[in-house]
């Protein structure tokens, strides 16, 4: 139901912003205002702030920014309305009178739910009898503690086929209702109702606010189904909840992570370990509403899968599923557990350090898929070669975001560029006249990916007009390709203003794709087949300043790699000043989520590149030259 402006003020005046946040971080009053560290993320110095009269809070550090509604969803992960339910109570507000349908449907449901906790209770009791010997030795076997049986409420389903259905009528609970949440089956043919679970160690699935609404159950002896779960009720639709979220998703906020695993004996496993925040779906492929409620919990879940075949084929389509919902922030990592081995048998053979181990190098996503295409691919034709490209194509173009999609072609770009390079080097004798491994000293060894997965270089935004500085870049390569061998990938993010620019810069990325060992010769002789002499010369003529001179032919190449990192990295942070500025307009004129996730990715983006720009101790005296700049 849509709730009224004014309960919804009602609720923000009578719970403290200050209380409510205060009961997960320590706040200090300063002035008007509250600081201390912020709860969204892990920091020494506070940032953090909360202005009560305002009604807001808002972190300087991860650009999170809320009011009481907001802090309980994203804290707790739950639902816009059981935060609202949740808020009311503690304000000590009833909820808003509803239609005459939805009290029926609220009254039914709880009624429901009523049934559930009964039966939850009455399968739990079983595990502990004579007959249900059978399911305590099962999870003996499998180390299961104690007080992980009654933590998660494990229970036993007898093998008769009307236990569970005596129990709930001796309740005063009739058939129908026991029907409505799938306990007991109906034939169609007239026979008795009997009990849907029988012989099964019974494993009961909460909602996110830890209410019994289905359940699973483990065959214990020989059945056609190794695992049953409930059907599809008023209160239970398999593909919108997981198992153990009620609990996970709180210590999701304390660790910054969640981790989904194959079955419910892998959540528990997992759990005894030390790794609270595991869930798992429900025997199916990962669904779109199952990865919104992930990413509530955590920006990118980890999906911990066995080593095998199926393991794999479950990371494929958990990947292919994620790829048109990917945003700014939120994505996927993949713990590939050795073959044949679960989490279980892991934990068990060699601790839950090596569990730990395998989660912290979970694969990115983008790793993953391009694994993925390179196993499928042979890559010794042209045509073998074209297919592998318009491969990655394809997973691109799924990506409904523009932002993401622009990233992951750059990305496959950069690998493609890369393992070209890298194929070429092993084919070819290790060292050549006129080359030597050290040719940049200290600049050889930097990351190569300096200027481009550290910031938004490959986004422009609307205003920014590079002029001068873009030319230089594009003249510093072109007088000296040899640049590229270390500097690709951040010459390839550039965005130019310019078309005959973004011409050239695309010719440039063609010819060093493709060709190796360029010099300035190579390069010109390249750039003239496909018909760009003319700009080339153009651009030449055009460098005349002073200032320009690590561009031409006669500097250095030590002194032309310096002046041109330093001339990225500045152009870099006048490129985020101006994204930075664009996003404090559009989150200022709309607060919507989208323009805070592009604020704070600005504006984290702007601080890392700050103090990048290269050392220029002794630029110059390669060149002759006494002075610098």
């Amino acid at each position: 139901m849509a709730f009224s402006p004014q309960f919804l003020d009602e609720i923000r005046n009578r719970v403290s912003l200050s209380e409510l946040i205060g009961r997960r971080t320590k706040l200090v009053k300063k002035g008007r205002e509250y600081s201390g560290l912020c709860p969204f993320h892990n920091e020494k110095s506070p940032s953090f702030t909360v202005n009560e009269e305002k009604g807001f809070y808002h972190c300087f550090g991860c650009g999170v920014h809320g009011d009481q509604v907001e802090f309980v969803k994203q804290t707790e992960g739950l639902s816009f309305r059981d935060t609202i339910e949740r808020l009311a109570d503690m304000a000590g507000l009833a909820m808003p009178v509803e239609r005459p349908e939805e009290r029926a449907r609220q009254k039914q449901a709880a009624t429901l739910h009523e049934v559930m906790e009964v039966a939850a209770t009455w399968f739990s009791s079983q595990l502990s009898t004579q007959t249900g010997s059978g399911a305590r030795s099962y999870l003996d076997r499998r180390q299961v503690s104690n007080e992980a049986r009654q933590q998660f409420r494990l229970g036993f389903a007898p093998s008769s086929r009307s236990a569970l259905k005596e129990a709930l009528l001796a309740r005063d609970i009739s058939e129908a209702l026991m029907i409505e949440v799938g306990l007991i089956i109906r034939p169609e043919d007239g026979r008795p109702t009997y009990d849907r679970f029988r012989d099964r160690l019974m494993f009961p699935i909460a909602d996110r606010q830890g209410r019994v609404i289905a359940f699973g159950g483990r065959a214990l002896g020989d059945a056609p189904a190794k695992y049953l779960n409930s059907p599809d009720t008023p209160l239970f639709h398999k593909g919108n909840v997981l198992y153990n979220m009620a609990s996970a998703r709180r210590k999701a906020f304390d660790t910054g992570q969640i981790v989904v695993a194959e079955g419910y004996m892998d959540v528990i496993a997992l759990a005894e370990a030390g790794f609270e925040h595991a869930v798992a779906p429900l025997g199916t492929a990962i669904t779109e509403d199952q990865l919104r409620i992930l990413w509530q919990m955590a920006p990118e879940p980890i999906m911990c899968l066995d080593g095998d075949s199926a393991g794999w084929r479950a990371a494929l389509r958990a990947a292919e599923r994620a790829l048109p919902f990917l945003k700014p922030g939120f994505s996927l990592r993949f713990a590939i557990l050795p073959e044949g081995v679960d989490p279980d048998d892991l934990i068990r053979s060699h601790g839950a350090s090596a569990m730990g181990e395998i989660i912290s190098k979970a694969l990115p996503l983008s790793e993953l898929l391009w694994r993925k295409e390179m196993q499928e691919h042979k890559l010794e034709t042209p045509e073998q070669k074209a297919a592998f490209q318009t491969a990655l194509v394809d997973i691109t173009q799924q990506m409904q975001d523009q932002t993401v999609r622009g990233y992951y072609q750059q990305y496959f770009k950069d690998r493609l560029w890369t393992w070209n390079r890298e194929r070429k080097e092993t084919s070819r004798p290790k060292f050549q006249k006129g080359r030597k491994d050290d040719r940049f000293g200290r600049f050889a060894n930097q990351n190569r990916e300096s200027g481009y997965k550290k910031g938004l270089i490959g986004a422009k935004p609307v205003g920014l007009k590079w002029g001068r500085g873009e030319q230089l870049l594009i003249q510093g390569v072109l007088n000296h390709p040899e640049i590229l061998d270390s500097y690709f990938e951040a010459f390839a993010a550039l965005q130019l203003s310019s078309g005959n620019l973004d011409r050239l810069h695309r010719a440039i990325i063609e010819v060093a794709t493709s060709e190796s060992d360029l010099d300035y010769e190579g390069m010109k002789h390249h750039l003239s087949n496909r018909g760009l002499s003319d700009l080339c010369n153009r651009l030449e003529q055009s460098a005349g300043g002073a200032l320009d001179w690590f561009v031409t032919r006669e500097a250095a190449l030590e002194d032309a790699t310096k002046g041109w990192l330093h001339l990225l990295a500045r152009q870099k942070r006048e490129l985020l000043n101006v994204e930075v500025k664009v996003a404090q307009e559009l989150f200022g004129n709309e607060a919507t989520r989208q323009n805070l996730d592009r604020l704070t990715l600005a504006t984290k983006a702007l601080l890392e590149a700050e103090g990048t720009e290269a050392d220029l101790e002794g630029f110059g005296i390669a060149s002759g030259r006494e002075t610098g700049f």
